[in-house]
C-alpha cells in the first residue's frame, strides 16, 4: 500500500528532560516492523497510557512515542495468512502503546500473534469501551468462576469500583447474577455503580479497631484493583475457601499480611496479568465479553472523545478525576 499519512499523538522528550505531547502527522513507513498493518478506528484511555504520555520511563523507555495500549479497527495490509484486508480486529496488551507505537495513532503495525479477530457481538467502539480494562476485569471474573465462586456462595466485593477495571467488573458480575458490593472512595460514583447493578456501594475499606490478622468474614470472592491496605483487608474478610483476584496497585504495591487467611481459611489469592495472556484464552475471554458477559450498562459507562481531546483527559486520569471509560474516536 502507499506510504499513507495519518494523525497521531506523539510524546517527545526535550533536552531538559521534560516531556511534551502534540498531535502530529506521521507516515506508515515510520511505524515499527510487523506482519499486520491496522487502520485504527477507536482506542481507549487507560492509566498506563497517561503514564506513558507523561514520560514515565517505567512504562515507555524510548521517546518520541505514541501511547495507546488498546486499538480496534480493520486490517489495512497483512503479511500473515491468518488475516486479510478488511478483517475487523482488536489489539490489547503485549507491548502495544508501551514501547511499540500504539492506538493513539490512526495506524499501528504489530506482530500477527498480537491480533485478535473482533467477535461479531462487539462493535469496534464497544470493544474499546471494554479495552484492556474490560479484558482485565473479565480475567478476574473468570478466575472467580474457575475457583467455584458462584452467586449462591455469597456477596462479591469489587474494590476501586469507580475505575475502568472495577466498574466493568461490577457490570459483568451483576449481569451474571452476583450480589456485588462496590467499594469506592468517590461518593459521586454511587449512582453509576448502582446503575451497573451493584447491590451495595460502600466507601474505601479501612482497618477496624482493633486491627487483627483475621477479621469477620464477608465476601465469597473479591476483585481487587487497589492493592496495599485494601487488599490486606479484603483477604482478611473473605469467606472460608473464598477467592481474591488481584489486578492493581493504585494504592500501593506492598502487601502487609500474615499467612492466617491462607492457612486457616484456605483463601486463594490469584494474580491477574492481562498483558501476556495466551492467545487461546484471550480469544475465549473476548468471546465471553461479546456474548453472555456483555452487560447492558456498557454503553452508558463509556464516553467518546476525539484524539484532539486527549490531553485534558490524560491530566484528569492522572489526578484520579476520571470515572468510567473514555473511548477515543480516531476519525473524529
Amino acid at each position: 500500500m502507499p506510504d499513507t499519512s495519518f494523525r497521531a499523538m506523539v510524546v517527545e522528550e526535550t533536552a531538559e528532560g521534560n516531556f511534551s505531547r502534540q498531535i502530529q502527522t506521521r507516515k506508515v513507513s515510520d511505524l515499527p516492523k510487523g506482519e499486520v498493518l491496522i487502520k485504527v478506528d477507536y482506542s481507549s484511555l487507560n492509566y498506563k497510557d497517561a503514564l506513558s504520555a507523561s514520560g514515565n520511563k517505567g512504562v515507555t523507555r524510548r521517546y518520541p512515542h505514541t501511547p495507546g495500549i488498546d486499538a480496534a479497527g480493520t486490517v489495512a495490509a497483512s503479511e500473515h495468512a491468518g488475516f486479510s484486508e478488511g478483517d475487523p480486529v482488536l489489539v490489547t496488551g503485549y507491548d502495544l502503546g508501551m514501547n511499540t507505537d500504539g492506538g493513539f495513532g490512526q495506524y499501528i503495525r504489530v506482530p500477527a500473534d498480537w491480533v485478535v479477530p473482533r467477535p461479531a457481538g462487539l462493535s469496534a467502539q464497544e470493544s474499546m469501551a471494554l479495552g484492556t480494562a474490560g479484558f482485565t476485569a473479565a480475567l478476574g471474573v473468570g478466575h472467580l468462576i474457575h475457583m467455584g465462586v458462584t452467586p449462591d456462595k455469597g456477596p462479591v466485593l469489587v474494590t476501586g469500583a469507580s475505575g475502568g477495571v472495577g466498574s466493568i467488573a461490577v457490570g459483568i458480575l451483576a449481569h451474571r447474577g452476583y450480589a456485588v458490593t462496590a467499594s469506592s472512595g468517590k461518593p459521586e460514583a454511587a449512582q453509576m455503580l448502582t446503575h451497573l447493578g451493584a447491590a451495595q456501594v460502600i466507601d474505601r475499606l479501612t482497618p477496624p479497631e482493633p486491627d487483627r490478622p483475621l477479621l469477620p468474614q464477608r465476601w465469597a470472592g473479591v476483585i481487587d484493583t487497589v492493592g496495599g491496605e485494601t487488599l490486606s483487608i479484603a483477604l482478611r474478610t473473605t469467606l472460608l475457601h473464598g477467592t481474591v483476584a488481584c489486578c492493581g496497585n493504585v494504592a500501593s504495591a506492598n502487601l502487609d499480611i500474615t499467612v492466617y487467611p491462607f492457612i486457616l481459611r484456605g483463601i486463594a489469592l490469584i494474580g491477574v496479568d492481562s498483558a501476556t495472556t495466551e492467545m487461546d484464552e484471550r480469544r475465549d475471554i473476548w468471546d465471553h465479553l461479546a456474548d453472555e458477559w456483555k452487560f447492558p450498562g456498557l454503553a452508558s459507562l463509556a464516553t467518546t472523545i476525539r484524539l484532539d481531546d486527549l490531553d485534558d483527559h490524560i491530566e484528569k486520569i492522572l489526578d484520579s478525576r476520571q470515572m468510567g471509560r473514555k473511548v477515543v474516536d480516531l476519525n473524529a
